[in-house]
């Protein structure tokens, strides 16, 4: 009888007598919206999040003249703590013979979450809830062919919103246009050498933070072979998250998992399971501070 993912049966895993040195793995996948956006506070209960709608503005006035009044626009967002979990189970023998393997698989869990919540920031996932703002509904800005004219045209859609540009976030599949870019003699725009520079770390000044999550192959609803969704460009100053007790990792051995419609007793089958979760929230003061980039021609 086969056993239940992970042990040491699972396909993919090789039981050899000493571990290797260096258990390969894919690069750990950090949250691009985490390291774009603005953390805050956020209790269990949830907070509000105050925001300047519109600023004051002054007047010219001739001497003697009444100077001018003018008041600031105010509003605010609930932002709402939501869960974001998950369970893998082991067997006792994976643990004690996979050791490195086990660990490795245990450290990436917080990466899973990562990469759930960007997935859900830039659109690719249905949002926990009504307090929870997603990056989808951005202007959408093609940055294929004349790539420097679309990052160009992308900037000034931010800045006809009412944000100032002051960051990045790129889908790996956004790089290989990005290192194709090149000027009338060939070389490339966004690296300072194609043999020494592998990576995009600035685009018009402003940072680049890459994350898998940011992708989306139909971006705008037409199907597939039309234009993917390769990131976004933004004023993140504009973009608050919060968690309420950062990224928790518990271990159980005498639960029962509920797996679809199989249920497994732990503690009957030598087993342990491993739960990651996050109580997050995630707020936009201005969608129309941010702009999303695909990959059709640059207008």
């Amino acid at each position: 009888m086969a056993g239940i993912d992970v042990n040491r049966t699972t396909a993919g895993v090789r039981l050899d007598p000493v571990a290797a040195a260096e258990i390969w793995s894919a690069a750990e996948e950090a949250s691009a919206a985490m390291q774009l956006a603005t953390q805050i506070p956020l209790p269990g209960p949830g907070v509000t999040v105050d925001i300047i709608t519109g600023e004051p503005e002054a007047e010219w006035v001739a001497e003697t003249d009444e100077k001018p009044v003018s008041r600031p626009t105010l509003g605010s967002k609930l932002m709402t703590p939501y869960t974001l979990a998950v369970i893998v189970p082991f067997s006792n023998q994976f643990r004690r013979d996979k050791a490195r393997l086990y660990a490795e698989l245990v450290r990436k869990l917080p990466g899973a979450l990562g990469r759930k919540f960007d997935q859900t920031v830039f659109g690719n996932v249905a949002a926990p809830g009504s307090n929870f703002d997603k990056l989808s509904g951005a202007a959408s800005v093609g940055i294929g062919g004349d790539t420097y004219q679309g990052l160009v045209a992308a900037d000034q859609a931010v800045a006809t919103g009412g944000g100032l540009l002051n960051g990045w976030a790129i889908a790996p599949q956004g790089r290989g246009l990005l290192l194709g870019a090149v000027d009338g003699f060939g070389r490339p725009l966004f690296t300072a050498s194609p043999n020494t520079g592998g990576s995009v770390a600035q685009l018009l000044g402003q940072p680049v933070y890459m994350s898998k999550g940011v992708y989306l192959a139909d971006a705008d609803g037409g199907g597939a072979g039309t234009a993917a969704q390769i990131g976004f460009a933004g004023d993140w100053s504009s973009a608050n998250w919060g968690s309420v007790e950062g990224i928790a990792v518990d271990f159980a051995d005498q639960a029962t998992l509920t797996d679809g419609a199989n249920t497994i007793n732990l503690w009957q089958r030598n087993m342990f399971a491993v739960r990651a979760e996050v109580e997050i929230g995630f707020r936009v003061r201005d969608i129309a501070h941010f702009a999303k980039l695909t990959d059709a021609a640059a207008a």
